[in-house]
């Protein structure tokens, strides 16, 4: 009887076939499961969105991205921001500040430029992650002092800072005595810190709280925050240098002057530092050991209403 090898034969090569796909297969899913948690892990990019009247070409880290209106996605971190305005009529000046770019959310950048920096007028508005379940928003106005009015409500003077208020879409109007009122639209957002670094145009006569009939011409006591400073003491070099953290190892990003008093943000629980607002409205950090905090007392707009009636 004869054999008959080709079953055998036609099974053994059958096994090889086999072997070699369950193997790619492997590598397959183990591709796919690298790039899932690379794309996971990865910091998401954070949005940018600049509008300026006029429009301007946009330089960030001193190299030309576009004009505005300008919005896309950078990578996460500080950047420097230069506004160039495009004008033929007569000169205006450019706008220059460091804004810090947080992943998974936009900062808004909005700019109305004049003949001199003092003269223009806008907003930053920037993120920044705190408690999960908190929503929180601080508002600094230059000039300093600038009444904060929230969804028709007159809440205290910049700079004012609130973990009261809920998440979803508010109505800001900041307002100061010989300047234009500047009216914004902000939407708060759960597990973050909203924080707008406001500048008034001069000129013009804001609308004194308590006269309209829209709002209310009491405010509650609690509602109004004294106007906190931080006062910089001698150094024995003559100034003081600004930090983008709260540390003596993080970047100089300026210089402050001994017994000049700046807009007082929030301490550092840890190292008991300053974060303040300097050099047309940039926030940076300061050590407490040359410094200290000064609260000044400002009349309530009920009481502006009552030496006019």
């Amino acid at each position: 009887m004869t054999r008959r090898p080709s079953l055998c034969y036609t099974s053994r090569t059958l096994k090889k076939p086999k072997i070699v796909i369950l193997i790619l297969l492997g590598i397959g899913v183990i591709m796919l499961v690298i790039f899932f948690l690379v794309g996971y892990f990865k910091p998401k990019g954070a949005g940018i969105l600049i509008e300026t009247n006029p429009s301007s070409t946009v330089f960030i880290d001193g190299i030309q991205v576009g004009v505005t209106p300008y919005e896309d996605i950078h990578k996460p971190g500080e950047v420097v921001l230069k506004l160039v305005p495009d004008s033929f009529d007569k000169p205006l000046a450019p706008y220059e500040a460091k804004v810090n770019l947080v992943s998974g959310v936009q900062t808004v950048v909005r700019r109305d430029f004049g003949e001199m920096p003092d003269g223009a007028a806008g907003e930053t508005a920037s993120f920044e992650k705190v408690g999960r379940n908190e929503t929180s928003l601080s508002v600094v106005s230059i000039p300093d002092s600038a009444q904060v009015s929230i969804d028709g409500v007159v809440r205290a003077f910049a700079p004012y800072k609130t973990s009261a208020i809920s998440q979803g879409e508010h109505e800001l109007i900041v307002s100061a005595q010989g300047h234009q009122d500047r009216v914004i639209k902000v939407r708060t957002q759960n597990g973050y810190k909203l924080t707008i670094i406001v500048q008034l145009a001069p000129g013009g006569e804001p609308e004194v709280a308590g006269l309209d009939e829209s709002l209310d011409s009491e405010v509650e006591e609690e509602e109004i925050e004294p106007q906190t400073f931080v006062v910089v003491g001698e150094t024995g070099v003559g100034f003081l240098r600004v930090r983008v953290e709260p540390s003596t190892l993080s970047e100089e990003i300026g210089r402050v002057t001994p017994g000049e008093k700046y807009v007082y943000i929030e301490e550092d629980e840890k190292t008991g530092w300053f974060k303040i607002v300097f050099a047309q409205g940039e926030e940076g950090w300061i050590s407490s050991q040359y410094a200290e905090l000064s609260e000044e007392e400002i009349a309530t707009p009920s009481a502006q209403v009552e030496e006019e009636s």
